[in-house]
């Protein structure tokens, strides 16, 4: 991936998330990706999720509870040795704001295979 695929990939990323489209994101991820972050230890009851199974199943019960979400990306970082995309964007969820780095590490196949999370602290929209 060059950094100029990295950044329509996260155009792309963050326009079916805009869409509420789960199964267009979830077709990025391998079967048995690890994902980890503070929003599913709250949602799910475990900060890491393994297998893509589990992602959609947090992924479906946080848009339930939360409702439409919208990101906004800012600007990305791609380290082509570590085939790792970092997205910097805003996120509107909920009548709340808040600053996200979604940190993604890509196989050979440009399949996702580990994502971590990390947020600033939410404020009023």
């Amino acid at each position: 991936m060059t950094h100029e695929q990295a950044e329509r990939f996260a155009d792309q990323w963050a326009g079916w998330w805009n869409a509420g489209e789960v199964e267009k994101v979830l077709a990025c991820f391998g079967d048995d990706t690890v994902f980890t972050s503070p929003t599913a230890a709250d949602v799910v009851g475990t900060a890491t999720l393994r297998g893509k199974d589990a992602l959609r199943a947090y992924w479906t019960t946080a848009l339930k509870r939360i409702g439409a979400v919208h990101f906004t990306v800012d600007h990305v970082l791609w380290d082509p040795v570590r085939n790792e995309l970092a997205i910097i964007y805003t996120a509107r969820m909920a009548g709340r704001v808040r600053r996200v780095s979604e940190n993604l590490r890509f196989d050979d196949h440009d399949m996702i295979v580990a994502a971590e999370v990390f947020h600033g602290v939410a404020g009023a929209a």
